[in-house]
């Protein structure tokens, strides 16, 4: 299935965002798996994979087929840049990590939204989930107020993924 875009620039930050994904507003996005009922993979935008920098190791804890639920902690990622815990953005039942994280984590930050999920889960987005155009507003807003608060790198030039 060939992915449809939409763009987005603020500043000098600028990305290709997914048109038929769901994005949280921690900064997930969420895509139904095709031909696989109620299955979803959720992955980094590519605004938090900026934040967190190259990934270099991540973990998960629920087993294969255990609940979870939107807010849970599920896993980790470890950075070049920083650490973070994994939050569940789904309600449903974990189906896996992404196998091909273990070879190479930085795939999170080159394909972020194919190749480089994190994980799938086998049920339905959480319901304060956003569609492309409201996941653009919240971004507008969130590096608008970064900027105001001076975080230093906030405008720095990021690649157009």
């Amino acid at each position: 299935m060939a992915l449809t875009y939409a763009r987005f620039k603020h500043a000098r930050f600028s990305a290709r965002l997914p048109e038929g994904f769901r994005y949280s507003r921690s900064h997930y996005w969420m895509a139904p798996v095709a031909g696989e009922e109620g299955l979803w993979r959720v992955g980094f935008t590519k605004f938090a994979t900026r934040m967190l920098g190259e990934l270099v190791d991540c973990g998960w804890k629920p087993a294969l087929g255990e609940a979870v639920t939107p807010g849970q902690v599920i896993g980790w990622v470890e950075g070049f840049k920083a650490a973070s815990d994994v939050y569940c953005v789904m309600d449903g039942a974990f189906e896996s990590g992404n196998p091909y994280l273990q070879q190479d984590a930085c795939i999170v930050r080159t394909d972020p939204y194919e190749v480089g999920w994190l994980y799938a889960v086998r049920g339905q987005p959480e319901a304060e989930s956003l569609d492309v155009q409201g996941y653009i507003s919240l971004l507008n807003a969130t590096i608008t107020r970064m900027a105001a608060e001076g975080h230093p790198g906030d405008e720095a030039e990021d690649a157009d993924v």
